[in-house]
C-alpha cells in the first residue's frame, strides 16, 4: 500500500513540475542560473517531456501495485 501512494505522489510531482515547464520554462535557469540551450528552449521541452513520461510510468506503477493488492485482497 506504501509503495502504491509513492508512486502516485511521485506521479502527482511530475505533472505538477511538467506543467510549471510549460508554464514558466524559465523557472529552470532562474533556479540553477544556468542556461544550457541558450534560449532555444530546447532543453525546457525536453525537460516536459522526461517529466511527462515519468509520470505516466509512476502512475502506470502504481496502477500495478492497486491491481495487485485488490487480487490478494479477493
Amino acid at each position: 500500500m506504501g509503495r502504491m501512494i509513492i508512486e502516485y505522489i511521485l506521479g502527482a510531482v511530475f505533472v505538477v513540475l511538467a506543467i510549471l515547464t510549460l508554464v514558466n520554462p524559465e523557472w529552470i535557469e532562474a533556479i540553477f542560473k544556468v542556461d544550457p540551450d541558450r534560449g532555444s528552449g530546447a532543453l525546457e521541452w525536453f525537460i516536459v517531456a522526461i517529466f511527462g513520461v515519468l509520470a505516466v510510468v509512476a502512475a502506470a506503477l502504481g496502477t500495478k501495485d492497486a491491481i495487485a493488492m485488490r487480487r490478494r485482497a479477493a
